[in-house]
């Protein structure tokens, strides 16, 4: 039931039909004044037509906000995770994940701005991501009222959702009017692309469904070789050209689509207990991913880099859950960024046909030493005799274990 004490509410609007229905149902179920936030989050997509969009569904000019949020997106949410080398599930580099709290943070910094008394969104009550905004709605604004409504009214289909729109005269684009054959979500870490034809996941995917990957078939059949800078564990520069967060991830976006790279076939699980069968594409993601290893293998202590790895599972799953504004998150996120602090350096990659190998990494702090590690003669600097009394202290339980055995045998 429609809470009548809502005067004020903040859409999270993209222009497309679902959230275009979601807008004039508020409008009508709860007569409320509708406030449109749009994020360029770096979709691919034109982000302006948004504007007249919402114009003609009666929102007043000085209540639609349209923002350029590629800079923050990378700079303050995905380098912060890419910091950890943070995968959900062994292999999901949590593209859809971390956009929701950044989207959720302005829409309630609008909220306070307008004097809004409720936010809503456009995800349904079977997905992550309304735990997602929702989380973050209320750890930034508490007495927050939230309008989810897939959860709330009886447009339980495509054919009642296209019937609401014919009768409120809202637009349908003509590859709407049918079963669409996949739902696609994008932003400048990567495109997710789920249900109608991916629901089998016996099946193979359709070629038309990757978007940002030419196939590594297709891919050049010689190898291409690039360099990435680091500073304090973010990538700051490739072959020796400075670049800026957002500017960095879309270079990388498009080496890694020339050379096929970046796909991912996934049957994940969801926080709200069910599977589902995603493809994904994050072409520049999985080039930053091999490269931040490459540089923390020459510049982190083994102790440090362990405690990383035994973490991360941890910190990956609190994004993909949706607690990226919890104290733990925010805990995980101090250890992670101090361990940072000597990770710079430069890493050369070798991209071919789907794969991306480190071939060389160099640091002005590295913890690697020639005359350690070398099998020529070594001048002393490490005795090789030592080795023997270190093996014996580390075998000492094994070996009482082992007598233990013998006893209880006989």
């Amino acid at each position: 039931m429609a809470n009548k004490d809502i005067k004020k509410v903040v859409l999270a609007y993209s222009g497309g039909l679902d959230t275009s229905v979601i807008l004039k149902w508020l409008q009508t179920e709860y007569n409320a004044e509708v406030v449109t936030f749009t994020a360029d989050l770096g979709q691919g997509e034109e982000i302006e037509p948004a504007r007249q969009k919402a114009i003609n569904l009666g929102i007043k000019p000085e209540n639609i906000f349209i923002e350029d949020v590629r800079e923050e997106f990378v700079r303050d949410y995905v380098f912060p995770m890419f910091r950890a080398n943070a995968v959900y599930e062994g292999v999901y580099l949590l593209g859809t994940s971390i956009a929701r709290p950044l989207i959720a943070k302005k829409q309630i910094e609008i909220a306070q701005k307008v004097g809004a008394d409720a936010v809503a969104h456009g995800a349904t009550g079977k997905g992550n991501d309304q735990v997602r905004f929702e989380l973050g709605y209320y750890a930034l604004a508490p007495g927050i009222k939230v309008i989810a409504p897939w959860r709330e009214w009886d447009l339980t289909s495509r054919t009642r959702l296209l019937e609401f729109a014919e009768q409120h005269q809202i637009p349908i684009a003509k590859d709407k009017r049918g079963e669409a054959p996949f739902s696609v979500d994008a932003n400048l870490l990567h495109s997710s692309s789920e249900g109608k034809v991916l629901e089998d996941p016996s099946k193979e995917a359709d070629s038309a469904v990757y978007m940002r990957t030419i196939s590594p078939e297709e891919a050049p059949d010689k190898a291409t070789y690039i360099e990435i800078g680091f500073e304090k564990g973010d990538a700051v520069s490739i072959d020796g050209k400075p670049l800026s967060p957002a500017s960095l991830l879309t270079a990388l976006n498009a080496l890694g689509k020339a050379n096929g790279i970046g796909r991912l076939d996934l049957v994940e699980n969801r926080f709200v207990g069910m599977k589902s069968r995603g493809v994904y594409e994050t072409p520049g993601g999985t080039i930053l991913l091999a490269a931040h290893r490459g540089i923390e293998s020459l510049t982190l202590d083994r102790g440090a880099a362990h405690l990383k790895d035994d973490i991360m599972p941890r910190y990956a799953a609190l994004i993909y859950n949706g607690f990226w504004f919890s104290p733990e998150r925010e805990m995980l996120q101090a250890l992670i960024d101090k361990s940072q602090e000597f990770v710079a350096g430069t890493v050369r990659l070798k991209l071919y046909k789907g794969n991306v190998a480190v071939v060389g990494r160099s640091s002005p702090y590295s913890l690697y030493s020639e005359s350690l590690v070398t099998f020529e003669d070594d001048q002393g600097a490490y005795d090789q005799k030592d080795a023997a009394g270190f093996i014996k202290l580390n075998a000492l339980r094994l070996r009482t274990l082992a007598m233990r055995k013998r006893q209880t045998k006989g």
